[in-house]
């Protein structure tokens, strides 16, 4: 397993002072692997899994040539060009079942959307497009073409064909899919467990008496919160004060616990508490400044397997029982409500989906952003990333256009985050936009 010396040896303009945002995840891409152990679930219990082998289908789908419309079945080659086709109804193919019949020239059977089609016949008609005189229909000329309408055997998936490729993550369509197989349970890999504590004397849990410079724990709630509803295990370890001692049974008891171990606060220069000091003590962890705004302190790394050998309040039973020891990844994040919550966005999710198993470049690749016209101009200066909380709406003639939240885009402006509806993200070397200039924005729906 590489150090964190070796991955930053390797990444080209890694600069722990003034790392720019897109090196993040390319150093967290080489720090973190897929955990290994899978289990099977029913389908009912598989959504937002991922997927940890390829699925094979064992049957052609759909299964037999069908139609795709309400309409007329009948042998193509009876059209001419430029004639209008008239054609006897002699029966009607129902779905579920194949009719049973022959059928001759100048002849054809009403059939069903998904009905099977009968031996010898391939074009269909949609009832809308012809007209009905008793027993008879007349199609008018040039509207259809031989095949039309006629769904193939196996045009979907064939027998034998990988119908989901491992890392898939489990959406809903996915999940219909492996039903339309007759497949009731899939393989994926087990479910990540993710421990979080906040950090700081400053900081109160609810219930708490106010008291003069001290806060409210907003992270506690907006982090698991984003944890699960991303479909993670996690372990909710509330506040830890600024003594050494808790700080040190908390990041051991985390560790022991769990596949990551996300922090928030402490990270920053100059902070007058231990968290820094005892993220040093217990693991190989990198502390940098990233090129962004906000979020700009953040600390990353492995809880060493040495703090396993110290007194714990988890037991040594519990410690030697666990799966994830010697394993947890560390992500210490900024205090400011907002960063935390970009950081997590930005670096922790894309890592997390790698821990999890999903395809890297499906999942965890450059994020899709979509792009909307700028109704201000932006100030943004090149040499760092930014993002601002932005509200996307649709303008009269259709198109997409954003506006920030407010003036003040402050980290600590929790607020703007529940008014926006997702991140407008000015790249590294972007500088100042113009008023109806196109920028990329990062959607939460589906995210947060």
């Amino acid at each position: 397993m590489k150090s964190l010396n070796d991955i930053a040896a390797e990444l080209l303009g890694y600069d722990p002072a003034a790392l720019p945002a897109g090196k993040v995840n390319e150093f967290l891409a080489a720090l973190v692997q897929s955990v290994p152990e899978t289990e099977e679930l029913p389908l009912a219990q598989a959504l937002d899994r991922v997927l940890a082998q390829d699925v094979i289908s064992p049957i052609s789908v759909p299964p037999h040539d069908n139609s795709a419309m309400d309409g007329f079945v009948f042998a193509g080659a009876q059209m001419l060009a430029g004639q209008t086709t008239r054609l006897k109804i002699i029966g009607t193919a129902l779905a579920g079942k194949a009719w049973q019949g022959r059928v001759g020239t100048g002849e054809c059977v009403k059939i069903m959307t998904g009905a099977i089609m009968p031996e010898g016949l391939d074009t269909v008609v949609p009832q809308e497009m012809c007209s009905l005189h008793g027993e008879e229909i007349e199609i008018p000329a040039g509207i259809l073409k031989t095949g039309d309408n006629r769904r193939f055997a196996g045009e979907d998936l064939m027998a034998g064909s990988v119908a989901l490729s491992k890392g898939e993550l489990l959406a809903p369509a996915a999940l219909g899919l492996l039903a339309s197989l007759n497949i009731s349970s899939a393989q994926v890999y087990r479910q990540l467990k993710v421990a979080y504590f906040s950090t700081g004397d400053e900081v109160l849990s609810l219930g708490d008496v106010p008291r003069e410079g001290a806060i409210y724990d907003s992270n506690r709630y907006t982090v698991i919160g984003m944890l699960k509803r991303w479909g993670y295990d996690v372990i909710d370890m509330g506040v830890v004060r600024d003594s050494p001692e808790a700080l040190e049974a908390a990041f051991m008891q985390a560790a022991a616990q769990s596949d990551a171990v996300i922090t928030s606060g402490g990270v920053s220069v100059g902070e007058a508490d231990h968290t820094k000091a005892m993220m040093k003590k217990l693991g190989d962890v990198a502390f940098w400044k990233i090129a962004m705004r906000p979020g700009r302190p953040m600390a990353v790394g492995r809880i060493s397997s040495a703090v396993f050998e110290a007194k714990t309040t988890v037991s040594r039973q519990e410690i030697s029982a666990s799966s994830y020891q010697n394993n947890s990844i560390l992500f210490g994040l900024p205090g400011n409500p907002v960063a935390t919550m970009v950081t997590m966005l930005a670096f922790v999710r894309p890592a997390l989906l790698r821990m999890s198993g999903a395809n890297p470049q499906k999942y965890c690749g450059q994020p899709l952003y979509l792009q909307a016209a700028s109704l201000e101009s932006l100030r943004k200066k090149p040499g760092r990333t930014e993002y601002q909380r932005g509200l996307v709406t649709r303008a009269s003639d259709g198109s997409l256009q954003v506006r920030t939240t407010s003036s003040n885009q402050g980290s600590g402006v929790l607020s703007s985050m529940v008014q926006a509806n997702g991140l407008i993200v000015l790249h590294h070397e972007q500088g100042n936009v113009s008023i109806g200039e196109k920028v990329d924005v990062m959607m939460f729906e589906g995210v947060m």
